[in-house]
């Protein structure tokens, strides 16, 4: 069954034109996330790992002008997740932007969203069972106990936290996000006290003198700059949990305009406010990517266990990726499966609805990380983070494709734009695919990590199109399955 057939068969089946059709992947979850849950996992996307530990690397790279990297990759993650706000309010699904990519682009579509997005937190799941493996060393308690063993730990805790209950999720991510906030709150304040009153930072007194004095914004020129953006982006990763939440939120159509709008100005507070007050406090090459700046800063002014706590937050974040990770992987899978595109394991679901097949084969992938961490525990970080990063910014472009696709028809009058809409469509989808696929071909410039990334490339396509080969069949018969529903 072609998929015109299928499109013909839905829209002479809709009563109203207007009326959105439906995911069967949506059945049978609970409504337990919150409000404060859905605006808490909002902050928890915008706020990682990428910031406590990778702004370090990335201001001694390309200096104070990483605040203006930061700020330009925000306003086009702030696009992606309004553009996925307004899908959601059109219809809320727990398959998200993979049910958008089946309605709007076919199951060709979905089938490379769904499988990007998975090899995206797969691959950020092994990054992050062995963050925390290595922050978890920091303290001598753990420092005899092999790598691998505190990489499987961590995610045979997460993976229960998962398997319980949906609310647990929720809980859990609510507390990593009240942690992370706070932390960001109080170092700021610390560091507006340094800069008001002149306090001596490592030997330098903070202000504007650091930047002037130590070659002005671009310190090394623009081109480092440029090839952070691959991080900067990695480091707004999880911003569109928004909408794999809003399928498991009561009143999605309150929720989720709240928690996009939100993150604007979260953006620019936490990540853009604390990146220049770091180049206000300290020279960029003081800075290193083996230690969080925000222990940098602290350790330079003498604050006792600083260290420590900031260690502790930096574990908290790397625990509440992998979180995510679990809880939307599984979503999608579940979403995938329904449509033939993805084993029909990972459309089961426990007693608590919770979809227990796909956060296993998640889980499965990341125990392969905890033999990477047996076999290369040094290199195990960078080679799956430079693959996540393909994920991030394919799943973002599908994402406003989609859109694009959702306007088209809301103009020829076959669906109906809600009132929290993408301000300057067209434009504004155009304009950010452009950015996402520039940064991508930049990586080129870059021959020690980008280059390799973008070589991996063809080697994804081959495997997608020989994994499309060996499901399009099934596809099909559950093409058939909804048209025959459809035609009923």
């Amino acid at each position: 069954m072609t998929k015109e057939a299928v499109d013909t068969a839905k829209a002479a089946s809709l009563t109203d034109a207007t009326r959105a059709p439906a995911d069967a992947g949506d059945a049978g979850y609970s409504k337990d996330l919150k409000a404060r849950h859905v605006n808490m996992i909002a902050i928890g996307g915008a706020i990682g790992t990428g910031l406590f530990l990778g702004a370090g690397g990335r201001l001694h790279n390309a200096g104070p002008a990483l605040a203006i990297a930061y700020l330009v990759c925000g306003v086009f993650a702030f696009f992606v997740v309004r553009a996925l706000g307004e899908l959601v309010l059109y219809r809320p699904s727990s398959g998200s932007f993979v049910s958008y990519a089946r309605e709007f682009l076919g199951e060709k579509g979905a089938y490379v969203a769904g499988w990007m997005y998975f090899l995206n937190w797969s691959t950020t799941g092994i990054a992050d069972i062995t963050a925390i493996a290595l922050y978890t060393h920091y303290w001598s308690f753990f420092t005899d106990i092999p790598q691998w063993v505190l990489a499987l730990i961590a995610l045979a805790v997460v993976l229960a936290v998962n398997l319980i209950s949906v609310k647990i999720f929720g809980e859990m991510e609510f507390w990593f996000a009240i942690i992370k906030v706070a932390t960001l709150v109080a170092f700021m304040l610390v560091g507006i006290f340094l800069l008001a009153t002149h306090h001596q930072v490592g030997g330098q007194t903070p202000g504007v003198g650091v930047i002037t004095d130590h070659g002005g914004l671009l310190p090394h020129g623009v081109m480092p700059v440029v090839l952070v953006m691959q991080g900067v982006i990695f480091a707004y990763a999880a911003l569109e949990l928004v909408g794999v939440a809003a399928g498991e939120t009561a009143e999605p159509e309150k929720v989720v305009p709240r928690a996009v709008n939100s993150i604007m100005w979260r953006v620019g507070l936490f990540y853009v406010g604390s990146v220049v007050l770091l180049a206000l406090l300290l020279p960029g090459s003081v800075y290193s990517a083996d230690e969080s700046p925000f222990v940098t800063v602290l350790s330079k002014v003498g604050i006792p266990a600083a260290g420590d706590v900031m260690n502790l937050v930096v574990l908290t974040a790397a625990m509440s990726s992998l979180n995510s990770g679990l809880y939307s992987t599984g979503r999608i899978l579940r979403s995938m499966a329904s449509a033939g595109s993805a084993p029909r394991f990972t459309a089961r679901m426990n007693r608590s609805q919770v979809p227990y097949g796909g956060i296993l084969l998640t889980c499965a992938v990341c125990v392969l990380g905890v033999g990477l961490n047996y076999l290369m525990p040094s290199q195990a970080f960078e080679i799956v983070l430079n693959v996540a990063s393909l994920g991030v910014i394919s799943t973002w472009v599908i994402i406003m494709i989609c859109h694009l696709m959702f306007v088209r028809r809301a103009k020829e009058g076959l669906v109906t734009r809600p009132s929290f809409r993408l301000p300057g469509s067209p434009f504004t989808e155009i304009v950010t695919v452009v950015f996402l696929v520039a940064v991508l071909g930049l990586m080129w410039n870059d021959p020690e990590v980008g280059r390799k990334t973008l070589l991996l490339i063809p080697v994804i396509g081959a495997l997608l199109v020989g994994g499309w080969f060996a499901v399009r069949r099934r596809v099909s018969r559950a093409e058939d399955r909804e048209l025959g529903a459809l035609m009923k």
